[in-house]
């Protein structure tokens, strides 16, 4: 007995091997068709978001401005 078996109760089901009720035929790779998809849009989205927060602080972004005195050095804002 494997040892997902002894722990859930029931055999392992991968994606690989899922059948639909009534069909002989394997859904795994739409299963993995379908995953991929949707990691691209996710991806897609990501990108979106990110370019949207670049802009964002790219507006508000000022440049930094040292002085070097004798004791410390300051930073002017």
């Amino acid at each position: 007995m494997a040892p997902y078996e002894v722990l859930y109760g029931r055999r392992c089901r991968s994606p690989i091997v899922w059948f639909e009720v009534g069909e002989a035929g394997l859904i795994g790779p739409d299963l993995v068709h379908q995953a991929m998809e949707k990691v691209r849009i996710i991806q897609e989205r990501l990108k979106a978001a990110q370019s949207c927060q670049k802009s964002y602080t790219d507006v508000r972004r000022r440049d930094l401005e040292f002085e070097v005195d004798n004791s410390n050095i300051k930073k002017d804002w």
